[in-house]
This record gives C-alpha cells, sequence and structure tokens, in this order.
C-alpha cells in the first residue's frame, strides 16, 4: 500500500474494502454535502452496502477500469478522489472528488485530483481527463476550473436523481494541457483568483456571495471596468453592491464566470495575472456567452497574499 502526503498533515491512500467500517463513519458525516451530487453515497448506509461500493472499485482496479483512493486528514477520513472510469485503450477517463466540512478550506481535493490527473499522463500516457459534473455542484465546478479543466459542454438533463432529472456539464484537459505543480504561491493566487470569480456563481439555484469580494482584497482595492469609451473606477462597496442586486433579484440568473487560461508572474512580495475568461447566464431572461480578458495585482500582507487592483475588458 502506498501513502502519498498532500500537505497539511494529510494522505492520500487507497481507499480498500478492509476499509468498509471506516469509510461508513465517514460517508455518515458527509451524507448531507455529498448525498446531493454523488449517488453512490446513498448505497453506503450500513457495513454491508458500504463494503459493497469498495469491492466494486476493487474489482474495477483488478480490471484496469476504475480506482478509488480516500484522503485522511490528521489521521481521519475527510474525503477522496476516484477515476469512475479508466479506459487505457481510448486514452481517456474520468475523475470525481468528494469531501465532509472537516477536510474543507485547505485544498485537500484539488492536490489529489491533480496527482491522479499527473499519473495518469505520465506514467499511463492518457490523452484525456474528463470531469462530470451535475449544473449546479458549484464546488465541484470551482475544482474543475482549478485543475485548468474546460467545460467542454452541458448534457441537458442527462442524469436522473432522486426522481428528477438534471444537466450534466462537461470538463476536461489534455495531455499537452497539463503542465507542472504549482507553486505554493501561485497556489494561493490561483485560490483568491477562483474564490473572486466564484463568488458570482447563482447558477443551480445556488446564492451568490459577492460580499467575499472584500475579503479577497485589501481594503482600498481597485476594479476598473474599461468596456466603454472610458474606464470606469470602482471602490470595493461601489463594484459589490449593484452586483449583488442583480444575481439575487432574477436579473441575472444562471450566472458562472471562469478563467480558460491565466499567465501569473511572481515577484517577491508582489505578483501580477493575465487571465482570459469566459462567462454566461440568463440577463433579464435572454441567454448569453462571452468572454474578455482582466490584468490582476497582488501584494503579500501579513494576513496572506490579497489582491489590490483588478481591470477587465469584454470581447
Amino acid at each position: 500500500m502506498f501513502t502519498l502526503p498532500l500537505g497539511d498533515h494529510a494522505q492520500l491512500r487507497p481507499l480498500e474494502p478492509w476499509r468498509a467500517q471506516e469509510f461508513l463513519a465517514h460517508i455518515d458525516r458527509a451524507r448531507p454535502y455529498v448525498d446531493p451530487w454523488i449517488p453512490w453515497a446513498t448505497f453506503s448506509t450500513d457495513l454491508i452496502s458500504a463494503t459493497a461500493v469498495l469491492q466494486r472499485y476493487a474489482d474495477k482496479q483488478a480490471k484496469d477500469a476504475a480506482r478509488i483512493y480516500g484522503i485522511w486528514l490528521e489521521g481521519a477520513l475527510v474525503g477522496g478522489v476516484m477515476f469512475t472510469k479508466f479506459d487505457a485503450t481510448s486514452g481517456v477517463c474520468e475523475i470525481g472528488c468528494w469531501l465532509e466540512a472537516d477536510g474543507e478550506g485547505r485544498g485537500l481535493v484539488t492536490r489529489a485530483c491533480r496527482a491522479l490527473i499527473d499519473w495518469a499522463f505520465k506514467e499511463r500516457g492518457m490523452s484525456r481527463v474528463e470531469w462530470v459534473v451535475a449544473a449546479g455542484n458549484t464546488r465541484s465546478i470551482h475544482v474543475a476550473r482549478r485543475l485548468g479543466m474546460t467545460r467542454d459542454g452541458v448534457l441537458r438533463q442527462s442524469s436522473v436523481y432522486r426522481g428528477k432529472r438534471h444537466d450534466s456539464e462537461i470538463w476536461s484537459i489534455l495531455s499537452e494541457e497539463w503542465g507542472v505543480p504549482v507553486s505554493d504561491v501561485k497556489a494561493e493566487l490561483d485560490q483568491l483568483m477562483h474564490t473572486f470569480l466564484g463568488a458570482f456563481t447563482n447558477t443551480g439555484g445556488s446564492r451568490p456571495n459577492v460580499g467575499v469580494v472584500r475579503d479577497v482584497f485589501i481594503p482600498h482595492g481597485m476594479i476598473i471596468a474599461n468596456v466603454g469609451d472610458e474606464p470606469v473606477i470602482y471602490d470595493l462597496d461601489a463594484f459589490v453592491e449593484p452586483r449583488e442586486k442583480i444575481l439575487t433579484a432574477g436579473t441575472l440568473t444562471e450566472f458562472s464566470e471562469w478563467e480558460v487560461a491565466e499567465r501569473t508572474e511572481i515577484a517577491g512580495s508582489i505578483a501580477q495575472r493575465f487571465s482570459e475568461y469566459r462567462k454566461s447566464g440568463f440577463l433579464d431572461g435572454e441567454w448569453f456567452e462571452s468572454s474578455g480578458r482582466k490584468t490582476t495585482q497582488f501584494v503579500r500582507t501579513p494576513a496572506g497574499w490579497k489582491m489590490s487592483s483588478m481591470a477587465w475588458n469584454d470581447v
């Protein structure tokens, strides 16, 4: 058995059938968080069914068709990652993840998924890694973005869960797009951008958290829209308040924005990021999709890295 350190006193290990009792206890804790999104969690309701779930993955691993791993934090199982499908012949596999509340906020799932993707591309020669997620599962979508994946499209009403049909988003990354693991500083900057963009998401009935913009910026941060004849300059309050209104009043619905490419330069205690992004949603009932570019400046503070300014231009 192997153990792969993930940092922060966390480890990635195979999740084998003999761990079924520990797995069941973990799923009972995680159920409120994963049950809406991962149907197999509903299959693990007692020791027999929990063992059966892990045994199915063990059988598939023996056929080189799937794999499942647990994430342990300070000795407790708090989540996991898996190859839900693994087809070495076609060079295509699919990964997924889950996490209970005690494991959140540390980047553990992202690091564990990077380890799986790295192995799939570098050791097994896979060409494509996929990520299939319910359209309303914003936390999982954010992970896909942090991994550098591209949203390929939406399969409308492609799955049924608890008697209701759900749209599924398909994300992917190709072997030629996969780079080396990011540094700790880069990871912190990635997380800031992820948090900023995620603050406006209201897909699948989720509630946006626009106020978090104040947390990722320094108090006197500046945001500039350079999309018209002349720049429009906002302080944080002027930027947050109108966007909070349209995202919660039904004016802008099913909205999300994500990076599709970025270049980050770090120079000591300052950094700069050039981003290309896409966004989509319903504005006054009309569907729209658009793209643009951002430039974001960061400074290191006693409380960690923060955004200091941002400017964007829709194209």
